[in-house]
Parts: structure tokens; C-alpha cells; sequence
């Protein structure tokens, strides 16, 4: 049984059929570490791809960030957004098209859980909310990469959720032993992502495992919740997930907090409709 589970986890870990993250991000992550670096470098490093440059300002001026048609260069985008949130773009759309190809609805669920993160972490006054979108924006990108690695694993998986009348999250455990969260764990430290990005990620499930950042886990939980409770695209099931009652604690919300904002997020959700950052 473990040899089984170390052989699906590196074939998770080749990730050779996705697209490789784009070889400025190894050179921003490195300007970045260097205290003497400017926004202006790092911004002419990012515009050097112009097809990337272009899908990420797509997405910096889409509805869930607030900025529409307001942020017309990469450098504008990062003063506003910080590097974190560009770095969380960057890795979302070299993804997309493989994404798209295989789970269209799994990128518009993945779109409506940003925009619910965005408006949680504003309702629960956190700083830098567009930070927990881009948790919110790559929350499931373990299912995306276990399809892609584990092709023949998705339609088990897809059987079983249809037969049990269960959740995808609960269908990967049984057939996989383990799921897309601990997946995501796996690609956080592959790829270096940022400690409070990996725990939106990894503990978006199961909140109260967040040691670090139990805020973002407990936001992308909330934005994962709403985004099926509004029925935004579809991320392998039709279930609703349990809400954890633990994170109205964490970030000091009431339930009456959250059904004021209902009516906005409503809203935004609708202006999603269709969006692609192509």
C-alpha cells in the first residue's frame, strides 16, 4: 500500500503534462528575495512575456479584485496588488488552458471561490484581501493535476461520486487515498509558494489543521462553501460542503454578517459569467 501511494505521488510530482511555471517567475522570486530590487524591475522582468503579461492583467482588472479597466501595466498591478498576488496569477493562468481543456467548470468554481474570498476577507477586515483570493482562485488545483497525472484515477473517482452520492474531496480519499488537498501540500513545496498560500491550499477542507495562517484556510473554506451554495460552475460533484462553524471565530463574523453580504457577492458572481483570461 505505501509503494502504491509513493508511486502516485510521484507521478503527481512530475507534473510533465502541465505547463511548466514560466521561467520569470524563477527570476522574480529571486529579485524579490534581493532587498535592493525595485517594482520596476521585477515589472520589466514579468513584461518581458507579453502573452503572460496579458492574461495576468486580465485577471487584475476582472470584477474580483475591483479594479476594472483601471490597471494598464504590470508595475501598476504590482504596487497595487503586491508581488504575492501577481505570483498567484502567474501560476493560475500558465494553468488555465490545460485546466480549461479538461474542467472548464472546475475554473469557474475556482473563479467564484476568489471572488467569495475577496468579499470574506473585506466583511472580516483582514488586510490585503486579494491575497485570499488568489487562495481561493487556486484551491483545487490538486484535482487539476491529478487528472491530468492520473488520468485513468478521474473516471473512479467521477463513478463514485455519482454511485455513493458523495463528494469529489470524499471520493479521491477512498479511491486515491489521499486527496486534491494533500496534493496541493505536494505542489506548495515543489513549487516554493508562499507559507500562507500553501495553508489556504492545503487546509481549506479541515481549518482548524491550519497552524500558521488559520484566517486563510478558514477564508477559502467560507469561499468554497458559498461558491456552491450560489451553483458557480462545478468542481466534480453537486454536493454542498459542510461548513465549519469554527471559522466564525476565527474571523470574528456572525452569521448575520455573512447573509448582509450575500446580496453583493450575488452580484459580482454574475459579472464573472464567461470570464476567461485569454
Amino acid at each position: 500500500m505505501q509503494d502504491l501511494y509513493l508511486e502516485k505521488k510521484n507521478r503527481i510530482l512530475s507534473v510533465k503534462d502541465l505547463p511548466t511555471l514560466p521561467i520569470v517567475l524563477d527570476e522574480v522570486t529571486e529579485l524579490v528575495q534581493d532587498p535592493s530590487s525595485s517594482t520596476d524591475q521585477i515589472a520589466k522582468v514579468i513584461s518581458k512575456d507579453q502573452v503572460l503579461s496579458a492574461k495576468v492583467l486580465k485577471m487584475v482588472n476582472s470584477p474580483i479584485y475591483g479594479f476594472p479597466r483601471r490597471i494598464g501595466t504590470i508595475q501598476h498591478a504590482l504596487v497595487l496588488l503586491g508581488f504575492n498576488v501577481i505570483r498567484g496569477l502567474i501560476i493560475s493562468t500558465s494553468v488555465f488552458d490545460i485546466m480549461a481543456k479538461n474542467m472548464m467548470g472546475l475554473w469557474e468554481h475556482s473563479l467564484g471561490c476568489a471572488t467569495a474570498c475577496a468579499g470574506i476577507a473585506k466583511q472580516a477586515g483582514l488586510k490585503d484581501p486579494e491575497e485570499y483570493s488568489v487562495a481561493g482562485l487556486l484551491h483545487d488545483l490538486g484535482k487539476l493535476v491529478s487528472i491530468i497525472q492520473l488520468p485513468e484515477i478521474k473516471e473512479e473517482v467521477d463513478a463514485l461520486v455519482l454511485e455513493k452520492d458523495i463528494t469529489y474531496y470524499q471520493a479521491e480519499r477512498e479511491v486515491m487515498g489521499f486527496a486534491h488537498d494533500r496534493i496541493n501540500a505536494w505542489l506548495a513545496d515543489h513549487w516554493n509558494l508562499p507559507l500562507r498560500l500553501r495553508e489556504g491550499l492545503v487546509w481549506h477542507h479541515r481549518p482548524k489543521s491550519a497552524q500558521h495562517y488559520p484566517d486563510v484556510a478558514c477564508v477559502v473554506h467560507l469561499g468554497d462553501f458559498l461558491s456552491r451554495i450560489f451553483q458557480v460552475g462545478n468542481s466534480g460533484d453537486d454536493q454542498v460542503n459542510y461548513l465549519d462553524k469554527y471559522i466564525f471565530k476565527v474571523l470574528n463574523l456572525r452569521q448575520e454578517d455573512l447573509e448582509k453580504s450575500l446580496d453583493h457577492l450575488d452580484r459580482e458572481l454574475v459579472e464573472l459569467t464567461g470570464f476567461i483570461p485569454d
